[in-house]
């Protein structure tokens, strides 16, 4: 009988380096010979890249939070139902860039949306499902900032103030303390080649305690 793929999920304030993290992940995965389909959030699927346009760009500046919650669960709908179920009960494993975490983070935290209207939205979506492993890449926020500054333009999310990516940052932190079996917290502030070789350590392990 097919196993049932394992849906991994990589989190972490602007600049954290997730789409190097992504890479190594992606490494570790496969050379155990595991299928692995990589995605994102906002975005994964037609439908949901256009979601993403719509959610960073600065033509929308004066979106209202709620809309901007309901444009994320609208495209997280169609990225579970197009992409991520199916992966996984053909036994794919998933890798998406963001998920939840980030709505509670984004959204709860930065926007001061109250987490129980999240957990509404997340159980209606989603029901049980959860990421079998978050990982989350923390660095301090004004080191994020100064690396996100330097690759491209800002889109509508990078131009908030410190003090929104603070709060992005303690939420993150608090959801990985009150979760420790879901949530591993990667320092992302130390050299790279420290971070890469922390999360092959990380998902070593993992693999090796019952995660595959």
């Amino acid at each position: 009988m097919q196993r049932k793929g394992r849906f991994i999920t990589l989190e972490g304030v602007e600049g954290a380096g997730k789409s190097t993290a992504l890479e190594t992940v992606r490494e570790v995965i496969e050379s155990e010979g595991i299928p692995l389909r990589l995605t994102r959030e906002p975005g994964g699927t037609p439908l949901g890249e256009r979601v993403r346009e719509l959610l960073l760009s600065h033509e929308f500046t004066g979106m209202a939070d709620d809309t901007e919650a309901l444009l994320v669960f609208a495209a997280r709908a169609q990225h579970l139902a197009e992409l991520i179920q199916p992966a996984l009960k053909q036994g794919t494993w998933v890798l998406s860039d963001r998920f939840t975490d980030a709505t509670y983070a984004y959204q709860g935290a930065g926007r001061g949306m109250p987490a129980e209207r999240i957990a509404t939205l997340e159980q209606w979506v989603q029901g049980p499902f959860r990421p079998d492993l978050t990982l989350v890449l923390d660095l301090p926020v004004e080191e994020g900032l100064r690396r996100a500054a330097g690759r491209s333009i800002p889109d509508r999310f990078e131009r908030e103030p410190r003090a929104f990516f603070e709060a992005v940052r303690r939420c993150y932190l608090n959801r990985a303390a009150d979760a420790p079996g879901r949530y591993r917290v990667i320092d992302a502030f130390r050299p790279l080649d420290d971070v890469q070789q922390a999360i092959r350590d990380t998902l070593t392990d993992w693999l090796r305690g019952g995660g595959r």
